[in-house]
Protein backbone atom coordinates (compact mmCIF):
# COMPACT_ATOMS: atom_id res chain seq x y z
CA UNK A 1 0.00 0.00 0.00
CA UNK A 2 1.10 3.72 -0.23
CA UNK A 3 0.28 6.51 1.96
CA UNK A 4 0.68 10.40 1.98
CA UNK A 5 0.55 12.45 4.59
CA UNK A 6 -2.00 15.55 4.80
CA UNK A 7 0.43 18.22 7.09
CA UNK A 8 -2.15 20.41 7.98
CA UNK A 9 0.45 20.83 10.98
CA UNK A 10 1.84 23.62 8.16
CA UNK A 11 -1.18 25.70 8.08
CA UNK A 12 -0.25 27.71 10.36
CA UNK A 13 2.14 28.27 13.44
CA UNK A 14 -0.32 29.23 15.41
CA UNK A 15 -4.04 28.02 14.51
CA UNK A 16 -2.45 24.52 13.42
CA UNK A 17 -3.88 21.80 12.18
CA UNK A 18 -7.62 20.82 11.58
CA UNK A 19 -7.94 23.53 14.53
CA UNK A 20 -8.52 26.66 11.82
CA UNK A 21 -11.25 23.94 10.30
CA UNK A 22 -12.93 23.92 13.00
CA UNK A 23 -13.16 27.51 13.71
CA UNK A 24 -13.67 28.76 10.84
CA UNK A 25 -17.69 28.17 10.70
CA UNK A 26 -17.90 29.14 14.15
CA UNK A 27 -16.10 32.47 13.85
CA UNK A 28 -17.96 33.95 11.19
CA UNK A 29 -21.16 32.56 13.10
CA UNK A 30 -19.78 35.18 15.53
CA UNK A 31 -19.52 37.74 13.48
CA UNK A 32 -22.76 37.55 11.61
CA UNK A 33 -23.88 37.37 15.11
CA UNK A 34 -22.65 40.65 16.32
CA UNK A 35 -20.13 39.11 19.17
CA UNK A 36 -17.34 41.13 20.29
CA UNK A 37 -15.67 37.87 21.06
CA UNK A 38 -15.72 33.95 21.75
CA UNK A 39 -15.77 31.78 25.02
CA UNK A 40 -15.01 28.23 24.90
CA UNK A 41 -13.82 25.15 26.96
CA UNK A 42 -10.63 22.97 27.09
CA UNK A 43 -8.07 21.54 29.24
CA UNK A 44 -4.63 22.86 30.23
CA UNK A 45 -3.14 21.39 27.58
CA UNK A 46 -5.69 22.58 24.87
CA UNK A 47 -4.98 22.65 20.72
CA UNK A 48 -8.54 23.91 21.14
CA UNK A 49 -7.62 27.01 23.35
CA UNK A 50 -4.59 27.23 22.33
CA UNK A 51 -5.85 28.10 18.57
CA UNK A 52 -8.37 30.08 19.44
CA UNK A 53 -6.46 32.51 22.01
CA UNK A 54 -4.09 32.62 18.95
CA UNK A 55 -6.60 33.71 16.34
CA UNK A 56 -7.98 35.95 18.73
CA UNK A 57 -4.91 37.98 19.49
CA UNK A 58 -4.39 38.02 15.50
CA UNK A 59 -7.07 38.89 14.13
CA UNK A 60 -8.71 41.65 17.58
CA UNK A 61 -11.62 39.85 19.31
CA UNK A 62 -11.45 38.70 22.84
CA UNK A 63 -11.47 35.13 24.19
CA UNK A 64 -12.58 33.29 27.71
CA UNK A 65 -11.53 29.95 28.66
CA UNK A 66 -13.45 27.60 30.44
CA UNK A 67 -10.80 25.26 31.75
CA UNK A 68 -10.79 21.57 33.24
CA UNK A 69 -9.67 20.81 36.52
CA UNK A 70 -7.95 23.35 38.65
CA UNK A 71 -5.24 26.35 38.31
CA UNK A 72 -1.67 25.25 36.91
CA UNK A 73 0.86 26.63 34.44
CA UNK A 74 1.43 24.33 31.38
CA UNK A 75 3.38 25.65 28.57
CA UNK A 76 -0.41 25.92 26.84
CA UNK A 77 -1.52 28.12 30.10
CA UNK A 78 1.08 30.70 30.11
CA UNK A 79 0.30 30.87 26.45
CA UNK A 80 -3.09 31.21 26.78
CA UNK A 81 -2.45 33.97 29.25
CA UNK A 82 -0.20 35.90 26.45
CA UNK A 83 -2.38 35.87 24.26
CA UNK A 84 -4.98 37.74 26.18
CA UNK A 85 -7.81 35.17 27.05
CA UNK A 86 -9.25 35.45 30.25
CA UNK A 87 -9.13 31.93 32.04
CA UNK A 88 -12.10 30.20 34.71
CA UNK A 89 -10.59 27.18 36.29
CA UNK A 90 -14.26 25.17 36.46
CA UNK A 91 -12.76 22.29 38.38
CA UNK A 92 -13.69 18.73 37.60
CA UNK A 93 -16.90 18.26 38.75
CA UNK A 94 -17.81 21.75 37.20
CA UNK A 95 -16.28 20.66 33.76
CA UNK A 96 -18.12 17.00 33.91
CA UNK A 97 -21.54 19.80 33.64
CA UNK A 98 -20.39 20.99 30.44
CA UNK A 99 -23.12 18.61 28.77
CA UNK A 100 -25.83 19.70 31.46
CA UNK A 101 -28.99 21.92 29.66
CA UNK A 102 -28.52 24.87 31.66
CA UNK A 103 -24.02 24.74 31.71
CA UNK A 104 -24.36 27.85 29.42
CA UNK A 105 -26.93 30.13 31.44
CA UNK A 106 -24.65 31.69 33.82
CA UNK A 107 -21.94 32.48 31.37
CA UNK A 108 -24.32 33.84 28.89
CA UNK A 109 -25.20 35.81 31.32
CA UNK A 110 -21.95 37.24 32.47
CA UNK A 111 -20.67 37.35 29.05
CA UNK A 112 -23.64 38.22 26.54
CA UNK A 113 -21.49 40.31 23.96
CA UNK A 114 -19.90 36.82 23.95
CA UNK A 115 -20.53 33.90 21.38
CA UNK A 116 -20.15 30.08 22.46
CA UNK A 117 -18.77 27.71 20.86
CA UNK A 118 -18.58 23.90 21.80
CA UNK A 119 -15.73 22.21 23.13
CA UNK A 120 -12.75 21.38 20.59
CA UNK A 121 -14.75 23.73 18.26
CA UNK A 122 -17.15 20.56 17.39
CA UNK A 123 -20.84 20.94 16.34
CA UNK A 124 -21.45 21.05 12.34
CA UNK A 125 -20.28 24.30 12.05
CA UNK A 126 -16.83 22.65 12.77
CA UNK A 127 -17.50 19.83 11.15
CA UNK A 128 -18.49 21.53 7.94
CA UNK A 129 -15.24 23.63 8.40
CA UNK A 130 -13.28 19.97 8.54
CA UNK A 131 -15.43 18.87 5.45
CA UNK A 132 -13.05 21.43 3.02
CA UNK A 133 -10.30 19.65 4.21
CA UNK A 134 -11.33 16.73 1.35
CA UNK A 135 -10.98 19.73 -1.73
CA UNK A 136 -7.28 20.28 0.03
CA UNK A 137 -5.94 16.98 -0.53
CA UNK A 138 -7.53 16.03 -3.42
CA UNK A 139 -6.08 19.19 -5.29
CA UNK A 140 -3.05 18.07 -4.39
CA UNK A 141 -3.13 14.36 -5.88
CA UNK A 142 -1.39 15.32 -8.64
CA UNK A 143 1.90 15.98 -7.43
CA UNK A 144 2.00 12.47 -5.68
CA UNK A 145 1.01 11.17 -9.18
CA UNK A 146 -1.91 9.69 -7.99
CA UNK A 147 -5.44 9.91 -9.98
CA UNK A 148 -7.18 9.00 -7.10
CA UNK A 149 -7.18 7.16 -3.34
CA UNK A 150 -8.90 4.82 -1.54
CA UNK A 151 -9.44 5.70 2.21
CA UNK A 152 -8.61 8.66 4.86
CA UNK A 153 -6.71 7.21 8.51
CA UNK A 154 -6.73 10.29 11.24
CA UNK A 155 -6.82 10.32 14.86
CA UNK A 156 -10.19 11.38 16.60
CA UNK A 157 -10.89 13.00 19.86
CA UNK A 158 -14.46 14.20 19.40
CA UNK A 159 -14.63 12.62 15.26
CA UNK A 160 -16.05 16.05 14.66
CA UNK A 161 -13.14 16.29 11.89
CA UNK A 162 -14.21 12.37 10.95
CA UNK A 163 -17.89 13.45 10.37
CA UNK A 164 -16.57 16.27 8.26
CA UNK A 165 -14.66 14.06 6.40
CA UNK A 166 -17.61 11.32 6.14
CA UNK A 167 -19.99 14.71 5.11
CA UNK A 168 -17.94 15.74 2.04
CA UNK A 169 -17.18 12.24 0.51
CA UNK A 170 -20.83 11.49 0.65
CA UNK A 171 -19.53 7.81 0.08
CA UNK A 172 -16.66 8.09 -1.79
CA UNK A 173 -14.05 7.03 -0.04
CA UNK A 174 -13.78 5.08 3.67
CA UNK A 175 -12.63 7.37 6.53
CA UNK A 176 -10.98 5.56 9.41
CA UNK A 177 -10.94 7.16 12.92
CA UNK A 178 -8.50 6.57 15.60
CA UNK A 179 -9.54 6.75 18.64
CA UNK A 180 -7.36 8.87 21.21
CA UNK A 181 -10.31 8.11 23.71
CA UNK A 182 -11.13 4.74 24.73
CA UNK A 183 -14.55 3.17 23.36
CA UNK A 184 -17.65 4.22 24.75
CA UNK A 185 -16.44 7.87 25.89
CA UNK A 186 -19.21 9.04 22.91
CA UNK A 187 -17.30 9.49 19.69
CA UNK A 188 -19.49 7.32 17.35
CA UNK A 189 -22.98 9.15 19.26
CA UNK A 190 -21.19 12.18 18.15
CA UNK A 191 -20.10 11.18 14.76
CA UNK A 192 -23.60 9.61 14.08
CA UNK A 193 -25.50 12.86 15.05
CA UNK A 194 -23.18 15.33 13.12
CA UNK A 195 -23.98 12.85 10.18
CA UNK A 196 -27.59 13.33 10.96
CA UNK A 197 -27.50 16.61 11.37
CA UNK A 198 -25.43 17.25 8.11
CA UNK A 199 -28.90 16.40 6.31
CA UNK A 200 -26.93 13.48 4.28
CA UNK A 201 -27.74 9.66 4.32
CA UNK A 202 -24.90 8.09 6.21
CA UNK A 203 -24.40 4.54 8.20
CA UNK A 204 -21.21 3.63 9.96
CA UNK A 205 -19.65 0.51 7.96
CA UNK A 206 -18.24 -2.43 10.33
CA UNK A 207 -16.43 -4.64 7.96
CA UNK A 208 -13.01 -5.33 8.27
CA UNK A 209 -10.91 -2.60 6.89
CA UNK A 210 -9.69 -4.92 3.93
CA UNK A 211 -13.35 -4.97 3.00
CA UNK A 212 -13.85 -1.43 1.86
CA UNK A 213 -10.01 -0.62 1.59
CA UNK A 214 -10.04 -2.46 -1.32
CA UNK A 215 -9.69 -0.64 -4.43
CA UNK A 216 -11.68 -3.37 -6.54
CA UNK A 217 -14.76 -2.63 -4.17
CA UNK A 218 -14.59 0.96 -5.55
CA UNK A 219 -18.62 0.31 -6.43
CA UNK A 220 -19.91 -0.41 -2.96
CA UNK A 221 -18.12 2.96 -1.71
CA UNK A 222 -20.16 4.86 -3.86
CA UNK A 223 -23.67 3.10 -2.80
CA UNK A 224 -23.08 3.85 0.66
CA UNK A 225 -20.88 5.83 2.77
CA UNK A 226 -18.66 4.22 5.09
CA UNK A 227 -16.60 5.13 8.55
CA UNK A 228 -14.95 2.76 10.82
CA UNK A 229 -13.45 3.53 15.09
CA UNK A 230 -11.07 1.72 16.37
CA UNK A 231 -9.38 1.98 19.79
CA UNK A 232 -5.94 3.27 19.79
CA UNK A 233 -6.11 4.95 22.70
CA UNK A 234 -3.49 2.36 24.37
CA UNK A 235 -6.21 2.59 27.54
CA UNK A 236 -6.71 5.81 28.39
CA UNK A 237 -7.10 9.54 26.87
CA UNK A 238 -3.10 11.06 27.01
CA UNK A 239 -1.51 7.64 27.86
CA UNK A 240 1.46 6.99 26.39
CA UNK A 241 4.11 3.77 27.09
CA UNK A 242 7.56 3.01 25.83
CA UNK A 243 6.66 1.38 22.24
CA UNK A 244 4.61 4.39 21.09
CA UNK A 245 7.61 7.09 22.54
CA UNK A 246 10.18 4.96 20.44
CA UNK A 247 8.10 4.65 17.19
CA UNK A 248 7.68 8.59 17.15
CA UNK A 249 11.26 8.67 17.48
CA UNK A 250 12.25 6.61 14.75
CA UNK A 251 9.44 8.23 12.60
CA UNK A 252 10.46 11.54 13.59
CA UNK A 253 14.14 10.79 12.24
CA UNK A 254 13.24 8.87 9.22
CA UNK A 255 10.71 11.29 7.79
CA UNK A 256 11.80 14.90 9.56
CA UNK A 257 8.41 15.30 10.51
CA UNK A 258 7.10 15.62 14.36
CA UNK A 259 4.50 14.03 15.85
CA UNK A 260 2.56 14.48 19.30
CA UNK A 261 2.06 11.27 21.20
CA UNK A 262 -2.27 11.64 22.18
CA UNK A 263 -3.35 11.97 18.69
CA UNK A 264 -1.12 11.81 15.59
CA UNK A 265 1.64 9.72 16.98
CA UNK A 266 -1.05 7.30 18.17
CA UNK A 267 -3.10 6.66 15.32
CA UNK A 268 0.50 5.88 13.19
CA UNK A 269 1.27 3.93 15.19
CA UNK A 270 -2.63 1.81 14.71
CA UNK A 271 -1.71 2.59 11.24
CA UNK A 272 1.58 0.44 10.98
CA UNK A 273 0.12 -2.10 13.04
CA UNK A 274 -3.35 -2.07 10.86
CA UNK A 275 -1.05 -2.64 7.58
CA UNK A 276 1.63 -5.51 9.72
CA UNK A 277 -1.92 -7.40 9.95
CA UNK A 278 -2.42 -7.81 6.53
CA UNK A 279 -5.80 -5.71 6.88
CA UNK A 280 -4.95 -3.48 3.85
CA UNK A 281 -5.42 -4.95 0.26
CA UNK A 282 -2.62 -4.53 -2.08
CA UNK A 283 -2.65 -1.67 -3.81
CA UNK A 284 -4.35 0.94 -1.26
CA UNK A 285 -3.54 4.06 -1.80
CA UNK A 286 -4.72 6.23 1.71
CA UNK A 287 -4.37 9.88 3.28
CA UNK A 288 -3.21 10.23 6.55
CA UNK A 289 -4.40 13.42 8.10
CA UNK A 290 -1.47 15.22 10.43
CA UNK A 291 -4.09 17.42 12.50
CA UNK A 292 -1.18 19.14 14.31
CA UNK A 293 -1.63 19.45 18.40
CA UNK A 294 2.59 20.02 18.38
CA UNK A 295 2.37 22.86 20.94
CA UNK A 296 0.85 19.93 23.17
CA UNK A 297 4.58 18.24 23.08
CA UNK A 298 5.76 20.59 25.25
CA UNK A 299 4.51 19.33 28.82
CA UNK A 300 6.78 18.84 31.30
CA UNK A 301 6.94 14.53 30.99
CA UNK A 302 6.23 14.59 27.23
CA UNK A 303 8.80 16.84 26.39
CA UNK A 304 11.45 14.67 28.20
CA UNK A 305 10.35 11.92 26.87
CA UNK A 306 10.89 12.70 23.25
CA UNK A 307 13.34 15.46 23.56
CA UNK A 308 11.55 18.35 22.05
CA UNK A 309 11.87 22.22 22.72
CA UNK A 310 9.04 24.38 22.78
CA UNK A 311 7.82 26.39 19.51
CA UNK A 312 9.50 29.54 18.58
Amino acid sequence: MEAAILRLDLVDPLISGNKWFKLKHHLAAAEQAGARGVISLGGAHSNHLHALAAAGKRFGFATVGLVRGHAVETPTVLDLQAFGMELHWLGYAGYRARHDADFWLPWRERYPHLFPVPEGGGGLAGAMGCAEIVEQARSQLGVLGWEDYDCWWLACGTGTTLAGLVLAEAGQHAVIGAMAVPEGHGVESNVDALLREGSRPCAKWTTEISEYADPAKSSCLKSRPPYSLLDASLGAFAKTDAQLLDFIRSCERESGIPFEPIYTGKALLALKQSVQEGRFAIGTRLIFIHSGGLQGRRSTDVAADLRVSPPT
